[in-house]
């Protein structure tokens, strides 16, 4: 497709690799030529997104009548309808789950074989990265940005922490392509794929011949990462009625909904909107978030609101992972935001009146929040 190839030369040409220090300092990034070029990216993914959606129209034929295993796709007890069907045109199937699944632990998705997707989103930290505040890609480089965890996508229509990409299946093109990442080409990465005699038989078994594309490829990937659902913590059990807060926990779930639900909201624990949080810019990333992607200056700063499950497990936090405690990203809340920001979130205008012991309580439901049903599944794991 011509707009993979324009997605590639935009990457190339304009991406500017980080220290391999992991705490960036040094020469800031022109941030109008690197806005530009983030602005063009996402055109371009967009423009491949509805390529994608156009040639979903055709409906997958199986010539030898064996049809994959197709698997309903289920909302939990509670939950609100996801705001697309990200299945609708990709009909998920245990085939294609389970090629999904390999494609996304196979590290020759990376120029030189040694990143996979997993490499920056591990199971074990809720599919996000475990303890860098930045991603290790080709070459040692690093990224701009902390690794999001992955799960719950279905509940999404905006991905990456600037909402700068709107189809899951087109999400894994940033970073296979991105240099500072997996730095491959799509057409590396397919013959790569086609090499293999294992692939072939596994994309007939999901989609009915041998064929090996990138929109098969991408499909696969959207399967398994869209069925990543965290949705069985221990909060979610105390819902259920199936257990039981502690003193500690209960006063915190308190705590929490009469101060964080307001953006954080149950029960996905996050409302997947774009606000400015008061943090102090990194004078050396100048990273300015929505506004990268948007270009109005109303969305200066803006960095989409990450959902809370799971979050013992997914730190460091904050969009440039910043904080390794809990205790310091609620510290921030309660006495670190930077209140002079044009577009700081009205909801922030007030920091945080919070005692040292509200703030462990807080702590404490925040743990509940941890979901192993998702980390310790053997069903996610290579």
């Amino acid at each position: 497709m011509k707009c993979l190839q324009i997605i590639k030369d935009i990457l190339s040409k304009g991406s500017k690799p980080l220290s391999k220090r992991s705490s960036c300092k040094g020469t800031s990034v022109a941030l109008g030529v690197r806005s530009r070029i983030i602005i063009l990216l996402s055109l371009c993914i967009t423009l491949c997104a509805l390529l994608i959606g156009a040639s979903n129209n055709s409906p997958v034929k199986f010539a030898d009548g064996n049809l994959p295993d197709y698997i309903e796709f289920k909302i939990p007890a509670g939950w609100p309808k996801p705001p697309t069907n990200i299945f609708a045109k990709n009909k998920l199937s245990e085939q294609g789950f389970q090629l999904g699944k390999k494609l996304f632990y196979d590290p020759r998705l990376s120029k030189d074989g040694s990143i996979s997707c997993a490499n920056c989103h591990q199971q074990f930290a809720a599919f996000a990265t475990y303890e860098h505040d930045f991603s290790h890609g080709h070459n040692d480089q690093h990224t701009s940005r902390n690794a999001p965890a992955l799960f719950n996508l279905a509940w999404m229509t905006k991905y990456h922490w600037d909402g700068g990409i709107n189809h899951i299946e087109v999400q894994p093109l940033s970073p296979i392509t991105s240099p500072t990442e997996m730095a491959e080409t799509l057409e590396n990465v397919l013959i790569k794929l086609k090499s293999d005699t294992a692939y072939p038989k596994l994309f007939k078994a999901a989609f009915g011949t041998e064929e090996i594309n990138s929109q098969r490829m991408l499909k696969a990937l959207a399967q398994f990462t869209g069925s990543i659902v965290s949705s069985n913590s221990k909060y979610d059990k105390v819902l259920r009625g199936e257990a039981s807060f502690t003193y500690a926990e209960e006063n915190g779930y308190k705590f929490f909904k009469a101060n964080c639900a307001g953006c954080h909201i149950e029960p996905l624990f996050t409302d997947n909107s774009f606000r400015n949080n008061g943090l102090e810019i990194n004078t050396f990333l100048k990273d300015y978030g929505r506004m990268n992607i948007t270009g109005n200056p109303k969305d200066s700063l803006k960095f989409k609101v990450p959902s809370l499950r799971n979050v013992a497990l997914s730190f460091p936090y904050m969009h440039d992972g910043r904080y390794y405690s809990l205790g310091a990203a609620i510290e921030h809340y309660r006495k670190g935001i930077v209140t002079t920001q044009s577009t700081l979130d009205p909801l922030l205008a007030n920091t945080f009146n919070i005692t040292n012991a509200q703030k462990y309580e807080l702590i404490y439901f925040l743990n509940t929040l941890t979901d192993t049903s998702i980390t310790r599944n053997p069903r996610f794991a290579k």
